[in-house]
């Protein structure tokens, strides 16, 4: 039994990127990851930040690199992929994670604060799989995880431009692999319900909506990062080689229930 797990499960082949990795979610992953032995890449703009979670990851004995350059921006993208690419070796497993949220309601929200959330997570995720991939087309295969979210399906006040970018990804997750699945290429998403993170710990700390999410949500509390690994393990590994075009909701239940 634990032969047929390692074999499906580890990781110790994979040179995996994960855009806005150095903090929250995506740190949880990129340590999960490593765990299963992954040689990591954490992507941010901020060097500094970046640099700092990868000697955590150093120094509790995995493998990690640095990958600063701005995902929105298609020249930073290509100049970083490239400088990874000889750095660590071609990207095998992506995951799409970066994101921001800039919250108000649609009749009072700028231009610019809808478009940057578009831009960030959603055209970068086109940015960053559509240079990654032709590394993966030569090798004959590999993985893109993007990370969706409870707003990729469902709505509340503030959040129109949030669920606008996340539910664009779950369809791009599902072009994706209407294209590339044929390359050997799985292509999923992992959506997040509430979890306690730098976007959400205003959130956290107002106690009506605190106890509005832990009485709405099944589970009855708020996620933590790390209960993400597994799962970003499952979708990375050949344990999931004729998974697809899915998105997996992570959020305690709150999704099935009225």
């Amino acid at each position: 039994m634990s032969t047929f797990l390692n074999e499906q499960f580890a990781l110790n082949d994979q040179r995996i990127l994960i855009t806005g990795g150095y903090r929250g979610l995506g740190l949880a992953m990129a340590r999960g990851l490593a765990l299963a032995g992954a040689e990591v890449a954490l992507n941010g703009r901020s060097g500094e930040k970046v640099e700092e979670a990868v000697a955590c990851l150093r120094d509790q004995g995995l493998k990690a690199h640095a990958a600063v350059f701005d995902i929105s921006d298609e020249e930073s993208v290509t100049r970083g992929v490239e400088e990874l690419r000889q750095s660590m070796g071609p990207v095998t497993v992506l995951f799409n994670n970066a994101g921001i949220h800039r919250r108000n309601l649609l009749e009072d929200m700028s231009l610019e604060d809808f478009r940057t959330v578009i831009d960030t997570n959603l055209t970068a995720a086109f940015l960053v799989a559509r240079t990654v991939v032709t590394d993966m087309f030569s090798a004959g295969g590999g993985k893109i995880i993007n990370t969706c979210s409870l707003m990729s399906e469902l709505a509340r006040p503030s959040t129109g431009n949030y669920a606008a970018a996340k539910g664009g990804l779950k369809m791009l997750t599902r072009a994706m692999a209407a294209e590339w699945a044929g390359r050997n290429i799985q292509i999923n998403a992992i959506a997040p319900g509430y979890f306690v993170t730098e976007l959400t710990e205003a959130l956290k700390a107002d106690p009506k909506f605190d106890g509005w999410i832990c009485g709405r949500t099944p589970a009855g509390r708020w996620g933590v990062p790390d209960e993400l690994a597994g799962v970003a393990v499952f979708l990375a590994s050949r344990a999931s080689s004729f998974v697809n075009g899915q998105m997996l909701l992570v959020d305690g239940g709150l999704s099935s229930v009225i």
